[in-house]
């Protein structure tokens, strides 16, 4: 028996016709408002917080970054997925402290 190959297909092959390493960009609605929001792989290398659960989102995990329709670069915000998903359900859960790191 020979080993297994593993083959990589080319971006035609799979039907989605986006290059590799392109990103998932979509427009959905939160709090009657258009927001933009993209699926990232997490290897910027950063520490981010997520507004859904006000922990933080370590580098290396994948995770999606929303920011409204008319917004900027300052208005970006990185969800955990589920957190992003859930966010019509549960409420704000900010429990931080005065001394604690706003990021």
């Amino acid at each position: 028996m020979s080993p297994r190959r593993n083959r990589i297909d080319k971006p035609e092959d799979r039907g989605s016709g986006a290059p590799m390493g392109s990103s998932l960009r979509r427009v959905e609605e939160y709090r009657g408002e258009d927001w933009v929001v993209q699926t990232v792989a997490g290897t910027a290398g950063r520490h981010y917080r997520c507004p859904g659960c006000d922990q933080e989102i370590p580098p290396g995990v994948g995770h999606v970054v929303a920011w409204p329709d008319h917004g900027g670069v300052d208005d970006r915000r990185h969800w955990h997925r589920a957190c992003w998903g859930a966010r019509e359900r549960r409420g704000s859960n900010v429990l931080r402290g005065r001394g604690a790191p706003k990021y």
